[in-house]
């Protein structure tokens, strides 16, 4: 059944996200009407932008307007961040970019986040001129533009002159969800929500261009954001795309290290414990690969989140550090003075991350139970992101409460 204000929507398949990693127990859901898009693919990208390959388009669940018609982008009368009013119509001529984020999220909006930095990395200033990043706040029991200013600092991503967070009373919140078409379950008790996950890419006339959606798969931040900001240049008016930085998801290689590939073994020489310690997720367990260095100052903070998930799962997940072109007295030194009980190899010439394509560091590959790749994050991890990474991969896993 579709909304009658809204004709041109037809029902979607919706994900929701919890603005933790749990499962929530819905004391008093309310359920907002979730009026979407039809998707005009036949799977997740059949249809590519011009920048776009296909890993990429499905990566970010690609889901193209282009047998929809003119569908204009629904109006927004809120209060950004800074105080100010936000509407939808001081973006026209541009991009904007709109998703629902939760202000208390410390999971995945918060990966998400990092997506949009580095989406905005790959944009020319040119670009960034021409194109905004829009959300709209789906927790209305923290509805002051004080707490969105909070989470977009928390998250690097008030010093964006392009980033916009607008927020408002519950009512006008509400009001917003259901004129975009996003579910959000609300669970008063605990003030919590869970919302929808969908990217909306509105084009300079106002006109919603492409539909894509943001869930675990974004915590590959690297290609989910190229991808992002190559939407964006192609909703661009032609004369106005220019060079978007980056790279694409790369197609799939077998035996390769990329997503949905299963990665041949690979074996190191052991930091602690074991002699020789394997790359692979042989055991039947879900196996999370966490690259890093003595010398890196992300790592500091990454490696103790890491030992605290590995210990709180009780072994349920397998872990390895790999040591990259670190000494090895400066490696353990590190690794014995943050506490670190699970295993680690050493990496000594950089070959293990080389092949990986590790791009910086840290850098953390999940792989399944049978040893495909699952994710690839470069950048540091919370605790909380890990977890909800890894909850959302397998539900079962003790702890989710936590």
């Amino acid at each position: 059944m579709t909304d009658p204000t809204t004709p041109h929507r037809a029902r979607r398949a919706w994900m929701l996200w919890s603005g933790a990693a749990v499962t929530l127990t819905l004391v008093a859901a309310i359920a907002v009407a979730a009026i979407g898009h039809k998707s005009t693919a036949t799977a997740a990208g059949d249809y590519l932008r011009a920048g776009l390959n296909k890993p990429t388009a499905d990566l970010l669940a690609l889901d193209p307007m282009t047998d929809e018609g003119t569908v204009k982008a629904p109006t927004m009368n809120l209060t950004n961040e800074d105080g100010t009013a936000l509407t939808l119509a001081e973006f026209r001529g541009k991009v904007a970019i709109v998703t629902v984020n939760d202000d208390q999220c410390t999971d995945q909006c918060a990966l998400f986040a990092q997506d949009i930095l580095a989406a905005d990395k790959d944009l020319t200033a040119a670009e960034r001129a021409d194109i905004a990043f829009v959300s709209i706040n789906a927790n209305p029991y923290y509805p002051r533009p004080a707490n969105t200013l909070a989470w977009s600092r928390q998250h690097g991503l008030a010093s964006l002159p392009n980033w916009y967070y607008g927020t408002g009373s519950p009512a006008q919140l509400a009001a917003t969800w259901k004129a975009w078409g996003e579910p959000v379950e609300l669970d008063p008790a605990a003030k919590t929500v869970e919302h929808g996950t969908d990217i909306f890419i509105v084009g300079p006339t106002g006109d919603e261009v492409d539909l894509a959606q943001f869930g675990s798969q974004s915590a590959d931040t690297g290609p989910f954001g190229h991808g992002l900001a190559q939407l964006a240049v192609d909703a661009l008016p032609a004369s106005e795309r220019g060079p978007v930085a980056g790279s694409n998801l790369a197609a799939p290689l077998a035996g390769g290290t990329g997503v949905d590939d299963t990665p041949a073994p690979i074996k190191l020489t052991a930091l602690n414990g074991a002699t020789t310690i394997s790359t692979a997720s042989d055991r039947g367990e879900y196996a999370v690969v966490n690259f890093w260095a003595s010398t890196c100052s992300a790592c500091t903070s990454e490696m103790p989140d890491f030992e605290r998930e590995y210990r709180e799962l009780g072994g349920k997940v397998a872990f390895l550090g790999v040591d990259v072109s670190d000494p090895t007295d400066a490696a353990r030194a590190f690794a014995e003075k943050y506490g670190v009980s699970y295993p680690l190899a050493a990496d000594p010439k950089g070959a293990t991350a080389g092949r990986f394509r590790v791009t910086g560091l840290p850098f953390t590959v999940v792989l399944s139970p049978t040893g495909k790749v699952l994710v690839r994050h470069p950048g540091a991890l919370t605790r909380d992101e890990l977890d909800f990474v890894l909850h959302d991969l397998d539900t079962a896993l003790p702890g989710a409460d936590s």
